[in-house]
C-alpha cells in the first residue's frame, strides 16, 4: 500500500476526509488512569498500567502524547508513546499553522471553538469532533495554499506520520493528476517565501521633545474616550516624557528611573511618549524587556497604538538575536535527511509553521513550543537556528528570504522595536571593545552580521528598559567571560567545521570564506595557519577524555587540571549539583598549562586578525569592482573574525594571565564544573564584574540620548522606612544610574490597589522546612483550601519534585489539576499559559516561574513559598557582598525576590489573594518587601488553612466542599 493511501482503519466523518477508527484517550481525574471513548462512542475506564500500555502499543487519539502519558502515569515509569499515536497537537499544527493552542484537551477545544465539557468522558468525545473538524478544514477547497499543504503531507506520510493517510486523503485533489508531488517538493518552503527588499537608510532622527502635557494627552488617546482616568498612569507617562527630551551634552543622557507599582499600567504609560517621539522625530525607540511574557504583552498593547495590522507590521517589530530565528539553510539540510532519520513529521510541521509565521521566531514567537522537543538537541531548536555564527550571508541561496535579515531591516525603519536586555547589552558589549567599524556603505553591510544589532545611530538614541530590576543580572551575563570546554570546542568548530563527525553539521572557515580569500596568498596562508592553530582546542570526544584522564592538546590539558582543582577543593564533591572552587592557589601544573594554552591562543589570534585585515584591504582596494553581495559577505566575515580575535580570545588570555597572580580588583574569577542531572557537562574558568552595571552604564546608557528604566520592584524599602522617596539607593545601584555623570530623575507611582482588603499574608510557624513530608502536606492542604489557582514556589528543583510526587494524586482526586516545572513535558511558558487558562489548577515552579507569571483574576489567588529565597552563597555572591554591604546585600536581594513574587498575586482591583511563607525563619526585617500597612500573620498551619478558606470564600473548584 502506498503511504498516501488511506488504510482500512479510516472512515469518512461526513465531509469526505478520512478519520482513523481509533479510540480517544484522556487522563482520568479522581480515579487515576484514563478514560477512552471508541470511534463508535463507547466509554471505558482504564487503570494507569493498561492506559500506558495502550498508548505505547496501539493507535490512540490524544492531545500531546508525552504530556498525556506523564499525567496518566503520575510518577510511574512508562515507555515512550509510539509513532502510531494520533497526536491532535500535530494535526492542529498542520491544519492551523502558527496559530496558538494550549496542549491540553481544554486548550484544543478553545482553539477550535468546541465545547470540551467538564468530564474526561466529554473531553474524549470532543477529541473525535476536533479531528473531524480539522480534517474537514483541509478538505475544504477554499482553504488557501492547499497544494503546498498536500505536498508537505505526502512527504510526512512517507516518513510514517500517523495522521498522514487521513490528511493526504483530505488533500488528494490538490496533489494533481499523478497523486504525488515531484521528488524535490514537499519541505521546500524557501521556494514559496517572499523576498525582502532593501530600502534607503533612514535619515537621522530629530530632537523635538515630548512635553508632560503631550504625553498625558497621547495616553488619553490610546486609552480611548470611555476609559476610566487613572491618575497614576498619567503621572507615569508625564514622568517618562523627560527621557524623550533633547540632551544638553554628549555623554549626559536624560535618564528616568521610575518605580510604578502593580496596576499602574506602565506599559501603555511609556508607549504614549515613546510613540509620540518616534512619530514626531522620525526615529526609533527600543523597548527592552527581560521576559518573553512581557514581549508578548507589549505586542498586544501595540495593537492599541496601531489597530491596522498592516500599519503595525510596518512600524513595530519584535527583534531578537540570530539564534532565535529559523535558519532556512539549516532547515534545508535537515529536511534533506528527514525521511532517512525518522524526522519527517517534525520537519513537516516546521515547514507548515514557517510558511505561516509572522517572523520566523522559534523562541517565544508563534512557534509551537511543544514541537521544539521533537526536533532533538538541548533546546529542540538548536539544529534549525544559527547558534554558532556559521551564517554565510549572501553565499546562502536563501539570503533574500532570510527571516533574520528581514527582521533586522524592519528594525532599521520601525518606530518601535521590542527587544530584550540580552540582545541590547550583547551588542553594547561588542561595541564597547570594538567600536563601530565602518568598512562598507550601509546598504552593503550584512544585517547585523553576527553582532545581532542594534548598531549605530538607532541603538544610541532612545531606550526604554522595562523589567528594570533585571538589568543587573542581564548585564552580569552580557559583560562576563568564560573559558570552558563548551566555549573553546565551539570556537574550534567555528574555525575547523564538524571535522567529519557523523550526524553533526558545521561549516568551517574554509567552507564559509575560502572563496573570498582565494588568490590572496597572504590571506590563504593565514587561513591555513588558523585552521592548524585551532587544533589545540578541544576536539570531538573531549568530555570523555577529561573524564578518563587522557586530555589531548593545550586546552584539554588546562581544563583537566581545572577539573582536578574543583574536585579537590569543592566542599561537597559527591553532590549531584554543579561544583565550584577558587582559582588561587592553582594546583601543580595548572599555571604552566595556562601559559601553554595562552601561547596556543596567541597562535590562533594572529592569523584570524590577518585574514580580517586582508578582507578589509580588499574591500578598500576593490571598492569600485566588488558587487554588493560580495561586499556584504566580506564585511560580515571580517566582523565575525574580529569578534573572536579582538574580544573573545583576548578575554580568555587575560583570564589565563591572571592565574597565580592577583585578579584585577573589578573582577571575580572562579573555576566550575557544570552538572546536569548529576552528570558533568562542562568545566571551565569564569570572570564576572563585581558590579556589572559599570560596563552597562558606560556602554549602553552614556552614549544614549534618553533612557527610561522602569519596574514595579526597583527600590528596596527597609522596615523603618515609610516615605515614598526612600530606597532609591538600591534602585540606582542595580540599574547603573549611580555611575552616571548627571543624576537620574526619579519617579514613583504607588499601586492603586487596596492591599489591606485584597490580600492576606501568612508566615507558618509549625512546619519543619527540612521535613519534606510536612512541607508537602502543607502545600496539599493550602492548595485544597484555595480551591486551586495556587502557585507553589521553590528554592530547589529536588524539593519541588519531591513535593510534587507526594501531592499530585490527592490533589487530582480533589479535582485540582497539578502542573509542575521540571516534571511535566512542557516548557515553562506553556505551563504558565495552561495554568492561566484553568482557573482551578495549581502550578509548582522555581525562579523562572516567579518572574514570568502574569495571571490576573481568580486563576492566581494563592502563592506559597517553601523557604525564604536567600541568594545562593556561591563565590560570585561572596565577592559582591563585600562591595554592596554584606548582610544588607543578602537582605536586599531577598526582599526584592519576595516583592517580585508578591507582585504576581494582585493584578486587578477585583483580585483577592493569599501569600504564604512556609518558613518560620522569615525575619521581620524582610517583611518590608510587602506593601505598607498589610499585616503579617505568624500562625500555625491549621489557622492559615482556615483563614484561607474564609478569606477566599467561594473560590473553590466546582463541586468541591470545604475540607
Amino acid at each position: 500500500m502506498s503511504p498516501h493511501t488511506p488504510s482500512d482503519s479510516t472512515r469518512d466523518p461526513g465531509g469526505g476526509a478520512f478519520l482513523p477508527e481509533a479510540p480517544a484517550i484522556v487522563p482520568s481525574r479522581a480515579a487515576g488512569g484514563a478514560v477512552i471513548v471508541s470511534a463508535e462512542g463507547e466509554v471505558e475506564e482504564l487503570g494507569a498500567e493498561a492506559a500506558l500500555a495502550l498508548i505505547e502499543r496501539e493507535p490512540v487519539m490524544l492531545v500531546h502524547a508525552g504530556f498525556t502519558a506523564r499525567r496518566i502515569a503520575r510518577g510511574r515509569p512508562f515507555g515512550a508513546p509510539g509513532p502510531h499515536v494520533l497526536d491532535l497537537m500535530e494535526l492542529f499544527a498542520f491544519a492551523h499553522p502558527a496559530a496558538p493552542c494550549l496542549p491540553t484537551p481544554d486548550g484544543l477545544a478553545r482553539a477550535l471553538g468546541l465545547d470540551a465539557g467538564a468530564t474526561p468522558e466529554s473531553q474524549a468525545i470532543m477529541l473525535h469532533k476536533a479531528a473531524a473538524q480539522m480534517l474537514a478544514r483541509l478538505q475544504d477547497r477554499s482553504l488557501p495554499d492547499r497544494p503546498s499543504a498536500a505536498r508537505t503531507a505526502f512527504r510526512m506520510a512517507e516518513g510514517g506520520w500517523a495522521w498522514g493517510p487521513g490528511v493526504v486523503a483530505a488533500l488528494a485533489d490538490a496533489l494533481g493528476r499523478d497523486g504525488r508531488p515531484p521528488a524535490s517538493r514537499g519541505f521546500d518552503i524557501w521556494n514559496e517565501l517572499p523576498e525582502w527588499e532593501e530600502q534607503a537608510p533612514r535619515p537621522p532622527a530629530g530632537s523635538q521633545p515630548v512635553s508632560e502635557a503631550e504625553a498625558r494627552k497621547r495616553l488619553a488617546e490610546l486609552a480611548g474616550a470611555g476609559a476610566e482616568r487613572r491618575e497614576g498612569q498619567a503621572d507615569f507617562a508625564a514622568a517618562a516624557a523627560f527621557a524623550f527630551g533633547p540632551r544638553e551634552a554628549a555623554g549626559a543622557p536624560n535618564v528616568v528611573i521610575a518605580e510604578a507599582g502593580t496596576g499602574i499600567g506602565k506599559t501603555i504609560g511609556y508607549i504614549a511618549p515613546a510613540s509620540l517621539w518616534a512619530t514626531r522625530n522620525k526615529g526609533t525607540v527600543w523597548i527592552s524587556t527581560y521576559t518573553k511574557n512581557l514581549q508578548r504583552q507589549l505586542d498586544q498593547e501595540l495593537s492599541r497604538l496601531y489597530p491596522d495590522p498592516s500599519e503595525k507590521a510596518e512600524k513595530t517589530v519584535i527583534r531578537k538575536g540570530r539564534e532565535n530565528y529559523l535558519c532556512l539553510l539549516n532547515f534545508a539540510e535537515l529536511a534533506d535527511r528527514a525521511a532517512l532519520s525518522g524526522g519527517a513529521t517534525a520537519i513537516g510541521l516546521v515547514a507548515r509553521w514557517a510558511k505561516a509565521s509572522r517572523d520566523g521566531d522559534m523562541v517565544g514567537g508563534d512557534f509551537p513550543a511543544w514541537l521544539g522537543a521533537r526536533l532533538g538537541g538541548t533546546t529542540g531548536r538548536t539544529g534549525l537556528t544559527d547558534r554558532r555564527g556559521e551564517c554565510v550571508y549572501t553565499a546562502c541561496p536563501h539570503y533574500r528570504k532570510c527571516f533574520i535579515e528581514r527582521a533586522i531591516r524592519k528594525a532599521r525603519r520601525a518606530d518601535i522595536v521590542v527587544a530584550n536586555h540580552a540582545l541590547v547589552m550583547r551588542q553594547a558589549a561588542l561595541d564597547r571593545v570594538m567600536g563601530e567599524i565602518a568598512t562598507a556603505r550601509p546598504a552593503d553591510t550584512a544585517g547585523g552580521a553576527e553582532d545581532e544589532a542594534p548598531s549605530g545611530r538607532e541603538a544610541r538614541s532612545r531606550f526604554v528598559f522595562d523589567e528594570g530590576h533585571h538589568i543587573f543580572d542581564a548585564a552580569d551575563s552580557a559583560f562576563s567571560a568564560s573559558i570552558s570546554g563548551i566555549e573553546t570546542a565551539e570556537l574550534r568548530r567555528w574555525v575547523r567545521g564538524a571535522e567529519g563527525q557523523r550526524g553533526r553539521r558545521g561549516r568551517g572557515l574554509d567552507e564559509r570564506i575560502g572563496d573570498l580569500v582565494g588568490g590572496d596568498e597572504l590571506a590563504e596562508e593565514a587561513l591555513a595557519a588558523a585552521l592548524s592553530a585551532a587544533a589545540a582546542l578541544p576536539g570531538p570526544g573531549w568530555t570523555a577524555r577529561l573524564n578518563d584522564g587522557s586530555p589531548r592538546g593545550a586546552a584539554e590539558k588546562f581544563l583537566a587540571l581545572v577539573r582536578q582543582q574543583v574536585h579537590a577543593r569543592a566542599e561537597d564533591n559527591d553532590s549531584p549539583f554543579s561544583l565550584e572552587a577558587d582559582t588561587d592557589p592553582p594546583v601543580d601544573g595548572l599555571a604552566s598549562a595556562a601559559s601553554e594554552l595562552d601561547a596556543a591562543l596567541a597562535r590562533l589570534v594572529a592569523p584570524l586578525r590577518r585574514v580580517a585585515e586582508r578582507l578589509r584591504a580588499r574591500l578598500d582596494d576593490e571598492a569600485e569592482d566588488l558587487d554588493s553581495a560580495t561586499r556584504i559577505r566580506m564585511d560580515a566575515a571580517a566582523r565575525g573574525l574580529d569578534r573572536r580575535a579582538r574580544i573573545l580570545i583576548p578575554s580568555w588570555r587575560a583570564m589565563l594571565a591572571s592565574l597565580g597572580t592577583v585578579t584585577p580588583a573589578e573582577f571575580v574569577d572562579w573555576f566550575s564544573i557544570e552538572r546536569i542531572f548529576g552528570r558533568e557537562g562542562d568545566v571551565g574558568m569564569h570572570r564576572h564584574w563585581r558590579d556589572p552595571t559599570i560596563p552597562f552604564a558606560n556602554a549602553v546608557i552614556e552614549p544614549a540620548h534618553g533612557v527610561l528604566i522602569t519596574s514595579a520592584t526597583l527600590r528596596d524599602r527597609l522596615i523603618d522606612e515609610t516615605e515614598d522617596d526612600e530606597g532609591w539607593e538600591t534602585a540606582e545601584i542595580r540599574t547603573g544610574a549611580a555611575h552616571l555623570a548627571l543624576p537620574a530623575r526619579r519617579a514613583f507611582m504607588a499601586s492603586p490597589f487596596d492591599y489591606d482588603k485584597q490580600v492576606r499574608i501568612f508566615v507558618v510557624r509549625d512546619v519543619a522546612r527540612d521535613d519534606l513530608a510536612q512541607v508537602a502536606a502543607a502545600y496539599r492542604e493550602l492548595f485544597r483550601a484555595s480551591g486551586g489557582g495556587a502557585l507553589g514556589l521553590f528554592t530547589a528543583i529536588h524539593r519541588l519534585r519531591a513535593v510534587h510526587e507526594r501531592i499530585v494524586v490527592p490533589l487530582e482526586e480533589a479535582g485540582l489539576t497539578l502542573y509542575a516545572q521540571h516534571v511535566d513535558a512542557l516548557d515553562t511558558g506553556t505551563l504558565v499559559d495552561v495554568f492561566r487558562a484553568e482557573e482551578h489548577s495549581c502550578l509548582l515552579g522555581t525562579d523562572a516561574v516567579r518572574d514570568g507569571v502574569d495571571v490576573p483574576g481568580d486563576a492566581l489567588r494563592m502563592i506559597v513559598f517553601d523557604r525564604v529565597p536567600w541568594p545562593r552563597p556561591d563565590i560570585l555572591h561572596k565577592a559582591r557582598r563585600e562591595v554592596f554591604g554584606k548582610t544588607r546585600y543578602d537582605d536586599m536581594l531577598t526582599r526584592l525576590r519576595l516583592k517580585q513574587a508578591f507582585g504576581r498575586l494582585i493584578r486587578r482591583s477585583t483580585d483577592r489573594g493569599v501569600f504564604v511563607a512556609l518558613d518560620s525563619r522569615l525575619p521581620t526585617r524582610l517583611t518590608s518587601a510587602f506593601p505598607p500597612g498589610v499585616a503579617i500573620h505568624r500562625v500555625g498551619l491549621a489557622e492559615a488553612i482556615a483563614e484561607t478558606r474564609r478569606f477566599l470564600g467561594d473560590a473553590l473548584a466546582p463541586g468541591q466542599t470545604r475540607l
